[in-house]
Order: C-alpha cells, then sequence, then structure tokens
C-alpha cells in the first residue's frame, strides 16, 4: 500500500503562552495556545477585546516572544532563530496588512510597495509594484504620498505591499478597523480575491462577524485561551 502524503502546516503553534508584569502583578494574556494551520486556508481568530488576538497574531510572526511555547513557520522554529534571522524569514515567508496601514509618509504609494522588493534584492522591483497596484485600482494614484490618498485608498496599498513578494502566509490585524463599512467591505472583498488569486494562507484578526464567516475555520479567543 503507498504511504500516504503527509503535508506539515505551515503554521504551528505549541503550549504558546505570553505573560506580561503589570507594577506588581502578572498578567496572563494568552495562555497554552496550540494551532494548526494548513497551507491554502484562510483563518480567523476572534474574540472580544483584550482576549489576546493581537498578542497572538505578533507572536505567530516571530514579532513578539513568548513566555513559553513554541511556533513554527513553515517548518522552521522562529524562537531558535536570532532576531536578524526572524526578520529574514518574514521577508520572504510572511505578508502584514494592518489596522493603521503602517505606510512609509515619505514614500509614495509606488515606493511603498516596491520597499519589500528592493529589500531583497529584486531589480524590476518597479514593474511588479506597478502591477500590482494596478491590480488593487490605484494604477492613477501611484506617485501620491500616504496623506494625498484616502484610508481605503491607502489600505489597498498596503495590501499590495503585502502581496508584493508573494508571500506564502499573510497575516491581517484588523483591516477594516479604521474604515467605513461599504470602503472595508470593498477591502475584504479585494483580500480574499487576492488570497484565492495567489493561494495564500491567511490568517486574520477581526471582531467583524461578516468577516469571520467568510474564512475556512475560526479561532474564538476567550481571556487568552482558545475556547473548543
Amino acid at each position: 500500500m503507498a504511504n500516504s502524503l503527509i503535508i506539515n502546516p505551515i503554521v504551528q503553534a505549541i503550549s504558546l503562552t505570553k505573560h506580561v508584569k503589570s507594577s506588581d502583578t502578572q498578567l496572563t494574556i494568552l495562555q497554552d495556545i496550540n494551532l494548526e494551520v494548513s497551507i491554502g486556508e484562510a483563518v480567523s481568530i476572534v474574540g472580544a477585546s483584550g482576549s489576546g488576538k493581537s498578542t497572538l497574531l505578533g507572536l505567530l510572526a516571530g514579532l513578539d516572544i513568548p513566555s513559553s511555547g513554541k511556533v513554527y513557520l513553515n517548518g522552521e522554529d522562529i524562537f531558535s532563530l536570532s532576531e536578524d534571522g526572524r526578520a529574514e524569514l518574514r521577508g520572504y515567508l510572511l505578508g502584514f496588512v494592518f489596522q493603521s496601514f503602517q505606510l512609509l509618509s515619505v514614500l509614495t504609494a509606488i515606493e511603498n510597495v516596491m520597499l519589500p522588493l528592493e529589500l531583497t534584492g529584486i531589480s524590476d522591483a518597479r514593474k511588479i509594484a506597478l502591477e500590482l497596484l494596478g491590480r488593487v485600482g490605484l494604477e492613477a494614484r501611484v506617485n501620491h504620498y500616504p496623506k494625498q490618498l484616502s484610508g481605503g485608498e491607502q489600505q489597498r496599498v498596503a495590501i499590495a505591499r503585502a502581496y508584493v513578494t508573494h508571500p506564502k502566509l499573510l497575516l491581517a490585524d484588523e483591516p477594516t478597523g479604521n474604515l467605513d463599512s461599504s470602503t472595508g467591505d470593498q477591502i475584504v472583498d479585494l483580500m480574499f480575491e487576492l488570497n484565492r488569486e495567489r493561494g495564500t494562507t491567511l490568517i486574520l484578526v477581526t471582531h467583524d462577524e461578516s468577516i469571520s464567516s467568510r474564512c475556512t475555520r475560526q479561532i474564538q479567543l476567550a481571556s487568552g485561551r482558545i475556547e473548543d
């Protein structure tokens, strides 16, 4: 009988725990989080404010250090790497979309999108960035600075920047949190379209049930733990 094909998860968290000290008290933000995300999944992390959603996303990306536990990204134990090593891994594996856009104000839209490519030494960065800005509907705004763009346009630039390196995994933290309902719906549609087109795995933090329901799986956090 042929051996069955084993597909490793692209994200795996094992007993992930995060404590922080507040004056004389130790606060538990996350406690014994165990999860796996398979390649191509779209997973939402939902829960009340303060339940640990954004902290979990930061730990999965290696942007924050856990008090205990492990995270494997694409099979790599990220906390066995140096800070530079984690940054290098993020550079080719991950894309990010944040609630606050996180665009560099001194760079134009196209310069913001080109930046991840330039950091990895891609020679035709401008051509690739132009194509992706066209895909997100901003071909007429490529030379505008963030302050000259609406919130929805800024988030489109951020989405283009996130996808420009063809990441295997996209992490999105409340991507519609600073947008009105109509603009937010358009941004979510765009994200899911790009996700399907590029076969990207998506982990999405949101408090919006309508967005969460579009994912293939929901993870519910409450008081720092995953609810069954």
